[in-house]
């Protein structure tokens, strides 16, 4: 597939095969679209995780108000709970 550089895409291009960034035009236009794909790639991750970050700033928000328990807190509240259930 063609593809068309903008003189100022070309040049930079040409400046970093000069020296040694990439070994040809051809190799460092394949690794930047390449590096590019990935980027965008892992942002279509990261949207997809959007639904939890309401619940992450829930979360962060009870800590900051000291809504929290230690370990052993935890487990005396869940030994209390089996013990009032007979389990």
């Amino acid at each position: 597939m063609p593809i068309t550089l903008t003189p100022e895409q070309e040049a930079w291009i040409q400046a970093h095969v000069a020296i040694g960034d990439f070994a040809s035009i051809e190799e460092a236009t394949r690794q930047l679209i390449d590096d590019r794909i990935a980027e965008l790639s892992a942002a279509d991750d990261d949207e997809s995780l959007d639904w939890a970050k309401p619940l992450l700033d829930e979360a962060r928000a009870s800590i900051a108000r000291g809504d929290v328990l230690t370990l052993e807190e935890h487990r005396q509240r869940n030994a209390s709970r089996r013990a009032m259930r007979g389990g």
